[in-house]
């Protein structure tokens, strides 16, 4: 049988949305199949769907579809509650046959003077067996007041043979989490306080659009997902609209004063001032076509809304909007979960619910032990493409999620126009232009020193580094840096070069390799080397097994190595075989404790009924998790051919060998792609920390 949580709370604007979304993503972390259910809907999202179970299907965890995924609807438990509590029970259940692990996600309270509706919900867990995490509003409360509703809402529970596991409270003063959580242990189970997080209750400029009935005059529609912090009214002269302005807030004018409209689309382009989340024009009127013209021309990606209301009307309807936390909102999403992760102690909540933890490891389950490593050592990361707009979305995530520290090279007015035109914040970071910052001159002078016996003068290192992949390798090299990641832009040349000219390898390892963390349904299969040498000699082969043994290992991943050939064991001959059978002697010699097997073909080296024909003795045979290729036209190919037949993610390439973690992207790589690289080389640093 499934485990199940049943997230639900006593009243609304709990921020409950927060708390079953981290529950979901903890969940993801420790079990192969998570599912959502929401016994009782009420249509109002988009499309009239419930906004909140959409968040919670749209996770990438999530496999089942919303419709699955409903309970029943609010007029259908008014109509008949008994008969409807017995279609929610059916429902859970077909939906906790598909599932290791169910997130239930009780009523919003939208029934104004229902005293009941807890009650129910608490009948609800009790038919379903699934205990419940209360979640309970923390703003503006006393922990004597947090306390009695906890007790209250346990005794409800009981009284409907309902079981409390855990409490939250949410959205308390920061300075007071101890107190609401010592208030709570009182109540005889675990219990967490999360702070109020202002971005969580902020709309987003797609939330302000109805209440004025406004249209998007101009700018990018992505943006409208943007939260909005507050409202600046400009109907004073442009100096002092200025003064007022704030991150994130919305300006709200006249559409008769162009003026004003252009002095906040410079202001908000400027990098010495505010990046705001839109402009409001009301009164009916229409910006003069000579505005409307150069807005164009600029390219302004700003939106920029109209509505027919006047300046006290439009601010009050405006003023009244409340944000909340929905499938497109996604710096909202990545708040809640930082939110999460930084005040629940998930482990010992999970197992209050007897979740147990799966053997398996899935791609997105792999991908969490990432994020988590990373997150747990906050590593300084540059990035050199600092420009590129796959790399400012990743960084907003990662700086949000506080993955890392990040560096980002390029023109900081570039940089930050480029960051406002997008929509994303990567204030956090720091922005170096290595063609004018002082540090260029410290890293030249090393530089030269590093590279004389190469006949680099000064000159000639000056110039090198105000290139992006020098700055960033030698600030890697003197320590300024913790790793490197670029590639999206450049080649992998541009990328490796100045690490195999600065950094080196590892003492005792004669060649730099990658690998491929190949994610496949339910295992993680490390594959090298797949990115970086074409036709290995022996000694490079049986270096590049250590490596990616080395590598799996620091990955949480046990390493047993197959050294791929068209022969398995003695039956096969020919210089390749000779090749792979010479690597793996050399691997034994230098790694006695390793468990390594070669030559293999990749069938008895995966497949265990093969392995007990082909080599029934061996232990890697049938239960390989490091295989490596004796050439990149095999390597390169087989990954390709795995990640598109086997629907599998390929986390990489990975370089391993260097002194100091540098990684190379694709130049296709996605944002994810981005984001999960920082992390592995922030891992790689901490590694190489720990082996010093």
């Amino acid at each position: 049988m499934a485990s199940s949580v049943y997230v639900a709370s006593v009243e609304g604007s709990t921020g409950k949305s927060t708390v079953a979304l981290g529950v979901l993503q903890q969940l993801s972390r420790r079990v192969e199949r998570v599912a959502v259910f929401r016994p009782i809907v009420r249509p109002g999202g988009s499309g009239g769907r419930d906004y909140v179970l959409e968040l919670l299907t749209a996770h990438d965890a999530v496999d089942l579809t919303y419709e699955e995924c409903v309970g029943v609807t609010y007029d259908e438990v008014h109509a008949d509650p008994d008969a409807a509590l017995s279609v929610i029970v059916q429902r859970y259940h077909e939906v906790s046959e598909q599932a290791d692990a169910v997130l239930v996600v009780g009523s919003d309270y939208t029934d104004v003077g229902t005293p009941t509706e807890f009650s129910f919900n608490a009948k609800i867990a009790a038919n379903l067996g699934t205990p419940v995490l209360l979640v309970l509003n923390g703003f503006r409360r006393s922990p004597q007041d947090l306390r009695a509703i906890a007790d209250m809402a346990a005794g409800e529970l009981r009284a409907n043979h309902g079981t409390l596991a855990a409490v939250v409270a949410n959205r308390v003063a920061p300075d007071g989490l101890r107190k609401a959580v010592g208030a709570l242990a009182s109540v005889g189970v675990p219990a967490f306080a999360l702070p109020e997080e202002p971005v969580l209750s902020q709309p987003t400029v797609a939330d302000l659009l109805p209440a004025v009935d406004g249209r998007l005059l101009s700018g990018d529609p992505a943006l409208l997902t943007r939260e909005v912090t507050g409202l600046v009214v400009a109907g004073m002269t442009m100096p002092n609209v200025l003064d007022r302005l704030s991150d994130g807030a919305a300006v709200v004018t006249a559409g008769d004063r162009p003026e004003v409209v252009l002095g906040v689309l410079m202001a908000h382009a400027s990098m010495n001032f505010p990046q705001i989340s839109a402009v409001i024009l009301n009164g009916g009127f229409t910006l003069p076509s000579q505005v409307q013209r150069l807005i164009d021309g600029l390219g302004v990606t700003l939106p920029i809304v109209d509505t027919g209301l006047d300046t006290q009307a439009a601010s009050a309807a405006l003023t009244a909007v409340r944000g909340r936390l929905a499938k497109d909102s996604p710096r909202k999403i990545d708040a809640a979960l930082a939110l999460f992760e930084r005040n629940v102690d998930s482990n010992a909540l999970l197992d209050q619910l007897e979740v147990a933890r799966s053997s398996a490891v899935t791609p997105l389950m792999f991908e969490h032990q990432l994020i988590d490593e990373a997150v747990a050592h906050r590593k300084n990361i540059v990035l050199p493409e600092g420009e590129e707009e796959r790399i400012l979305r990743a960084a907003d995530i990662l700086l949000r999620r506080g993955v890392a520290d990040l560096t980002l090279l390029g023109n900081p007015v570039a940089i930050s126009a480029k960051a406002a035109a997008i929509g994303v914040d990567v204030s956090a970071a720091r922005l170096i232009d290595p063609e004018h910052d002082p540090l260029a001159e410290q890293l030249a002078v090393e530089l030269q020193r590093l590279r004389e016996h190469r006949g680099v003068d000064l000159e000639r290192a000056r110039e090198l580094v105000r290139d992006v992949s020098y700055f960033g390798t030698m600030m890697v090299q003197l320590g300024l840096a913790d790793g490197m990641v670029s590639g999206a832009v450049h080649t992998t040349a541009h990328t490796i070069r100045p690490a195999l000219e600065i950094v080196k390898t590892v003492p005792g390892v004669s060649v730099v390799s990658s690998v491929f963390f190949m994610c496949l349904q339910n295992q993680v299969l490390v594959y090298g080397d797949c990115a970086v040498n074409p036709d290995p000699t022996a000694e490079q082969l049986a270096d590049i097994a250590l490596s990616s043994a080395k590598t799996a290992i620091a990955f949480g991943i046990e390493a047993r190595v197959a050294m791929l050939s068209y022969s398995t064991g003695a039956s096969g001959t020919g210089d390749e075989v000779e090749k792979v059978l010479k690597a793996t002697g050399i691997v034994r010699d230098r790694a006695p404790d390793l468990l390594v097997e070669g030559p293999i073909q990749y069938d008895a080296a995966i497949d265990a009924a093969v392995a007990r024909t082909k080599l029934p003795d061996s232990p890697v045979a049938g239960r390989a998790t490091v295989f490596v290729f004796p050439d990149l036209n095999t390597g390169n190919n087989t990954y390709k051919a795995v990640q598109r037949s086997a629907n599998a993610v390929a986390v990489g390439p990975v370089l391993q060998g260097l002194r100091k973690p540098v990684n190379d992207l694709s130049r296709g790589a996605t944002v994810r792609d981005i984001v999960n690289t920082v992390a592995i080389t922030a891992v790689q640093a901490e590694q190489g920390v720990r082996s010093e």
